[in-house]
């Protein structure tokens, strides 16, 4: 379900910012591919240098979910569109976080690494090509469908 909405610029920057919540949690998954791309590791780290800094203070990480969610998603009065992109950049978030919960219960044993490098960097392409295709999507004032996650928005936020 595409709509297409009557935003105004700063609705469309606000909801493109938002992505850089995901983008700053997948750095992690990013490892093995900035090591065989060193120039990529800069160009991201330039990109995503303002949303770092918070992420080094304790808990920085928490506490931008409670505000984004408790201030944005769950403030009725901030138009539909902000609130959409804010709550699926949150489940991208979320769903970066499951995976790296079970990344460190898996063992490091001496033959997955090739497997668990490939996981990893799909992970990390992966949210990089959503929250990239999400990110054109905002600027543009679409909604950005992003199967299983969009229809949970869509079930999750009310207009």
């Amino acid at each position: 379900m595409v709509w297409r909405s009557e935003t105004d610029f700063k609705d469309r920057l606000f909801s493109s910012l938002v992505y850089g919540v995901p983008l700053v949690s997948s750095i992690p998954f990013g490892v093995f591919l900035f090591q065989q791309f060193p120039q990529v590791k800069t160009i991201y780290f330039l990109l995503l240098s303002p949303f770092q800094v918070v992420y080094q203070i304790p808990f920085g990480q928490l506490a931008i979910f409670f505000v984004l969610f408790l201030a944005v998603v769950r403030n009725e009065k901030i138009p539909y569109f902000i609130r959409f992109n804010t709550m699926q950049a949150l489940l991208i978030d979320i769903v970066l976080t499951l995976f790296s919960l079970i990344f460190s219960i898996i063992p490091q044993a001496a033959g997955l690494n090739l497997i668990i490098e490939t996981i990893l960097n799909m992970i990390f392409l992966a949210v990089f090509a959503s929250c990239l295709y999400s990110i054109v999507s905002s600027a543009l004032g679409k909604y950005a469908e992003i199967p299983t996650i969009s229809q949970v928005v869509y079930n999750q936020i009310r207009y």
